[in-house]
């Protein structure tokens, strides 16, 4: 006869609740209290009604990579690839095999040349060549980084930042098979840069694998925070826009006090800038060439 149904939830318990008000249709819940939530706060913008925030703490999901079986949309990842592959103009399309047989696209971009080489991870449904992603991989070519701009798992149109929690196994494998695809072409220096869910993923990789042929990583916008960077002891770049998403935004001081922890590490604000940093990637390029060049130009 209950009519005031409220969920109090604990550390993961409150994770696992918010990613459930946010995904279902209805819910007879309607009030929620979340104590300790780790991996931060999603899509509140989903929930209507009140609730408790008490604390915020932080941790991962964590997947084997070997052992994945939620798999990306791989019917609409052909259908980006039948629209860009045609008109690629810089770099070449190859097709890197998964274990479980399926091939995704990559875009490789060869710098004359070069100092190191890039992973190219896009944002939430994209692709490899899409807008800001396009860019960077020629952009960082230019600047003497060749680059791996890869298909990361992408589910339907509809789909929240949240249903691609399962899909995170698939997107380590793909970093590892990408980084397996520079190391052979003769690379050590391998780089991670990644955008948005592109970059959450990428934390949620190096924080889950224990080897990586990747040995530094630049994550631009990132969602839902920073990650277990006690796991990783690789020198990152944290580059966000100072009129990016807000859950961005506000990590930026707690994300800071992190990542100069590792030494090389540096977070960069790109000014007059959003989160896709329409007509300002030449800057964010910039920026990402030199962070590079701080580690593999000496």
């Amino acid at each position: 006869g209950f009519k005031n149904i409220s969920i109090v939830s604990h550390s993961l318990g409150a994770t696992m609740a918010n990613h459930y008000l946010i995904t279902v249709d209805e819910t007879l819940v309607n009030s929620w209290v979340f104590i300790s939530i780790i991996n931060g706060l999603q899509e509140m913008f989903r929930i209507f009604y009140k609730v408790l925030m008490i604390l915020f703490l932080s941790i991962t999901y964590a997947f084997g990579a070997s052992e994945y079986k939620a798999y990306s949309d791989y019917e609409r990842e052909k259908n980006w690839a039948d629209q860009i592959v045609p008109s690629i103009i810089v770099g070449d399309p190859v097709w890197i095999e998964q274990t479980n047989g399926h091939k995704f696209l990559g875009i490789y971009t060869e710098a004359d040349s070069p100092k190191g080489a890039v992973i190219v991870a896009h944002g939430r449904g994209w692709n490899p060549d899409f807008e800001l992603y396009g860019m960077l991989r020629i952009l960082l070519a230019d600047a003497g980084y060749s680059t791996l701009s890869i298909q990361m798992p992408i589910l339907g149109g509809g789909a929240k930042v949240g249903d691609y929690i399962p899909t995170y196994p698939e997107a380590f494998h793909r970093f590892d098979l990408a980084a397996e695809f520079l190391s052979e072409k003769g690379f050590k220096n391998i780089s991670i840069v990644s955008h948005s869910l592109g970059a959450t993923m990428a934390n949620h990789y190096l924080i889950t694998v224990d080897e990586t042929l990747v040995n530094s990583w630049v994550f631009i916008s990132i969602l839902n925070g920073l990650q277990e960077m006690f796991r990783i002891k690789i020198p990152v770049m944290d580059v966000f826009a100072s009129d990016d998403w807000e859950i961005t935004v506000v990590g930026g001081y707690e994300r800071k006090q992190q990542i100069l922890k590792v030494e090389g590490s540096r977070q960069v604000v790109i000014q007059n800038a959003l989160h896709f940093f329409e007509r300002r990637e030449e800057t964010l390029a910039s920026e990402i060439g030199q962070f590079l060049d701080s580690l593999y130009a000496k």
